[in-house]
């Protein structure tokens, strides 16, 4: 073996035969490779959920991504995590997976970019202005940057917002800078969100969620619930079922959304409730049980008394209870407040409202993993209890400076304007919303009567006593997170969204997580499971020994290039001094 390739080396062979042996390499690299990811955190890795979408696609997904040009630093680095994570897609796609990278409307005159621009905008992408070099030496101008994508299937379309999930407006601070922790998040969530649109483009079935009434729940074209259909006709074929007049409630649907119901239950609305559960059925409550409305305040004060919805039994049942309290926390939104008058005109000043509190993830679960603060509005307390079988995993949950306050309770504005005790902000991490997974039993298994049996064999039904496959339950002490706000001049704004500050928060994420949580079964939300690490510099390490590396990276490669001088020089002269 040795004298044939002694032989290739001293004949003129070698240098077609090594080209040809590159070649080689490199088309099997092409047609053959893999990866190892050396992270802790698996961030190079896809979800196995990501992987099925991707293998199994039976047409091509092209993907724009509107991060392209001269972009900040901070855009730049989720640019470039959004191309690492695209060429990750094609290890498993292949040329199915088609991406590019643009400047929306780029060579198009005003008024077509204008359309362009608008387009996105309907699309639900939000555009933020940055300054950008125009040609070096000639200043700089405002360009608007989509931080979002584009993305098209057999003639449907999808845009994904890479920041969505983020508090908008609290994103960016002062100078534009996008804030690093945000930044870190919004990268941890790319794979979901690009997996989820693609998974949304190629589903054959779409589930059916059903918007629950007959309880004095909103009703369906009512302002506060317009973002609540406009986000679920989104995602989902959206039905409505009265739980007052319907015989029974579909096991069909892969979710019943029930929120803000005012009117009481009665015992054959919750033994309807019951069963769907028994049959595989998930809810989804948003649930105020106090008479606390922001629009009782004009007057100056309000009294928050309980609202008895003759549900808390089916909840207990279920592992809950919502506590008549109301959450009181230093972590909060802010609303306007007269504080005075000049020359006969009010003055208004933006101050805290403890009773808006933003609200916090209170695990890792898929559902809040990454996720930016909630907005809430006289939101109750909740405690777990008792449930054989049910694991129950906590969603959200107050800061750590918060209290509960005791029911019924006058809430005054003025009172705003003075210094609240701080030793009062006593407690953290008070639950507000809880996941409930299990067999659940029905509340009616010992004590079901005659007249609900013949009812289920009115409609050939069986009574069951528990769940026949394990089901999921919500459950959300506070109806206003789903509820938009109404501005006068605009009309509904997004979910989550102050109408004063016009800071809007990640109410709509939540909502559709949890929703999709509850209505998918190919577990896509797996992907957002995904850690992503921020490893920063210690500033004050670097502050101290800025000179010292700075001379390590001056003196460094120069002592190299002279070692390796000088042991070359010393090779040279020993092997020619031999000879």
């Amino acid at each position: 073996m040795k004298s044939i390739i002694q032989k290739i080396v001293n004949s003129k062979a070698w240098m077609p035969l090594t080209i040809l042996l590159l070649v080689l390499i490199n088309w099997l690299g092409s047609k053959f490779h893999s990866r190892i990811d050396f992270t802790n955190e698996r961030r190079f890795t896809l979800s196995t959920s990501t992987q099925t979408i991707l293998k199994n696609l039976d047409s091509t997904v092209y993907i724009s991504v509107l991060l392209a040009g001269d972009v900040k630093s901070e855009f730049k680095k989720l640019s470039n995590s959004t191309r690492e994570l695209l060429e990750n897609f094609k290890n498993y796609g292949g040329n199915k997976i088609q991406y590019q990278f643009e400047i929306p409307g780029e060579g198009l005159d005003d008024s077509a970019k204008a359309i362009v621009f608008d387009s996105l905008i309907g699309m639900g992408l939000r555009p933020t202005n940055q300054q950008v070099q125009i040609k070096e030496g000639e200043g700089k101008t405002q360009r608007q940057i989509f931080p979002g994508a584009v993305i098209k299937y057999g003639g449907k379309v999808i845009a994904i917002d890479l920041l969505q999930g983020q508090v908008q407006k609290n994103v960016f601070k002062s100078d534009d800078i996008l804030d690093k922790q945000s930044l870190n998040s919004a990268e941890a969530l790319l794979e979901f969100k690009f997996a989820n649109a693609i998974q949304k483009l190629i589903q054959k079935e779409v589930p059916v969620v059903a918007y629950a009434y007959g309880n004095g729940e909103p009703p369906y074209g009512f302002a506060p619930v317009h973002d609540v259909f406009e986000t679920l006709g989104k995602n989902f074929i959206v039905d409505t079922v009265n739980v007052r007049t319907q015989p029974f409630l579909n096991p069909e649907y892969a979710a019943i959304v029930i929120i803000k119901p005012t009117e009481k239950f009665t015992d054959d609305d919750k033994f309807k409730m019951d069963q769907y559960v028994m049959n595989g059925g998930r809810l989804l409550f948003f649930m105020d049980v106090l008479y606390a409305e922001r629009d009782s305040l004009k007057n100056g004060e309000l009294i928050a008394y309980s609202r008895d919805l003759n549900l808390s039994d089916l909840l207990f049942k279920f592992g809950v209870r919502i506590n008549t309290d109301l959450l009181v926390d230093k972590h909060c939104d802010k609303i306007p407040v007269e504080v005075g008058s000049v020359g006969g005109q009010s003055q208004k000043q933006l101050l805290p409202w403890p009773y808006a509190p933003l609200l916090q993830p209170g695990s890792d679960n898929v559902i809040v993993k990454n996720q930016a603060d909630v907005l809430g509005q006289f939101v109750n307390s909740i405690d777990t209890v008792e449930a054989a079988g049910i694991t129950k995993t906590i969603l959200l949950s107050s800061s750590a400076s918060a209290y509960t306050l005791p029911t019924p309770a006058r809430i005054q504005l003025n009172s705003l304007q003075t210094v609240e005790d701080v030793s009062r902000f006593n407690r953290k991490n008070i639950p507000v919303a809880v996941l409930l997974e299990g067999n659940f039993v029905s509340m009616y298994a010992n004590r079901i009567s005659q007249a609900q049996l013949d009812a289920l064999k009115k409609d050939s039904l069986e009574f069951l006593k528990e769940s026949k496959i394990p089901g999921k339950i919500i459950v959300v002490a506070d109806a206003d997170v789903v509820l938009n706000q109404v501005s006068e001049s605009i009309g509904p704004l997004p979910m989550g969204m102050n109408k004063y500050t016009k800071i809007q928060y990640a109410n709509k994420d939540f909502f559709l997580n949890c929703t999709e949580y509850l209505a998918d079964k190919n577990n896509i939300l797996d992907a957002r499971a995904k850690d992503y690490t921020l490893r920063l510099l210690d500033v004050q390490k670097t502050a101290s020994q800025r000179s010292l590396w700075q001379m390590i990276n001056i003196v460094a490669p120069i002592l190299l290039v002279c070692l390796f001088g000088l042991g070359y020089q010393w090779w040279r002269k020993r092997k020619y001094t031999k000879q």
